[in-house]
């Protein structure tokens, strides 16, 4: 029997909805575009919140284990990881400064790894290597957690997305950071009270990079190391400058009274960049930074 006009739509319109129908049930969750300010397929952990961030850890416990100072490429360390969380997540490792040692800077093992990091603070051969020689062991230590992910006697076998690794350096190793930014193996870098002798390195910088800077460092003097580094930065890639108010050099190695800039900072940093999580831009991006009283500069080039 033929139809009239009104059939015909009405079997057209049953037509679309059984094939609407049909590409909903193969794909069930469309995948957001994390430049969209959506989910990212790596994001994990409730929506954050300033209190969240400036908590003392983050909503995962912590596991440790130690690598021996006899490992080859640099001086041993500690892989901090989260237990009772399932899937991939991004690498990061922590670096000390001239004649420091890793418990300079371990405070940032246990805080990004309870925020859903693989993390790994480490010791340096000598703790009279300069940045050349701190990159060099940067990058063996990031061969090493590489490498961990395969082992089969690896706590964090199976925990690492190789391909989303930053680092964090302090004082000359800041400077062997920003030496390994520029070579496009990392996704972040947030060097602390950065000291090299020259701005080559950091204006080739390839991976997004948060400088925490230190007032009244006179080791690293702002204006001859943190500042100029950061004005060198290209401004193709995310950066940010974060000068804590009356710092001396260890201002960034967490541990004191600037936790919660550094932690604010620091995740959202690892966050966005490592995670791709638009959700942590805010803290970036949103607030204005100078009035916190803890902040003495604060420069960026957001949106992010």
């Amino acid at each position: 029997m033929p139809f009239n006009k009104k059939g015909l739509a009405t079997l057209l319109g049953a037509s679309a909805l059984m094939f609407s129908m049909s590409a909903l049930a193969n794909n069930p969750t469309p995948t957001p575009d994390p430049g969209d300010g959506g989910s990212s397929a790596y994001q994990r952990g409730p929506d954050p919140s300033v209190s969240f961030l400036e908590a003392s850890r983050g909503q995962y416990s912590v596991s440790d284990h130690r690598v021996s100072g006899l490992v080859s490429g640099f001086g041993g360390g500690t892989i901090h990881y989260p237990t009772g969380t399932t899937g991939t997540m991004g690498a990061v490792v922590v670096i000390p400064g001239f004649v420091s040692a890793e418990s300079s800077i371990d405070w940032w093992g246990p805080k990004l790894a309870s925020y859903g990091f693989v993390v790994m603070t480490i010791d340096t051969n000598s703790g009279f290597d300069q940045p050349g020689s701190r990159a060099t062991q940067i990058n063996n230590a990031l061969d090493y957690l590489v490498g961990q992910n395969t082992s089969s006697s690896s706590p964090v076998r199976g925990m690492i997305d190789t391909d989303r690794l930053g680092v964090i350096g302090w004082s000359m190793g800041g400077g062997g950071t920003l030496r390994v930014a520029r070579e496009g193996r990392i996704k972040a870098a947030i060097p602390l009270a950065p000291w090299d002798t020259t701005s080559y390195y950091a204006g080739r910088s390839q991976a997004p990079t948060l400088i925490f800077a230190c007032e009244s460092d006179v080791i690293a003097p702002v204006y001859q190391h943190a500042s100029p580094f950061y004005n060198a930065l290209p401004s193709s890639i995310d950066k940010a400058f974060v000068e804590i108010n009356g710092g001396s050099h260890y201002c960034g190695n967490g541990g004191s009274i600037y936790n919660d800039v550094l932690s604010r900072f620091g995740v959202s940093w690892m966050k966005l960049h490592l995670d791709e999580d638009a959700r942590y831009k805010q803290f970036l991006c949103g607030p204005n930074h100078t009035s916190d009283s803890q902040i003495s500069d604060y420069r960026g080039n957001c949106p992010y």
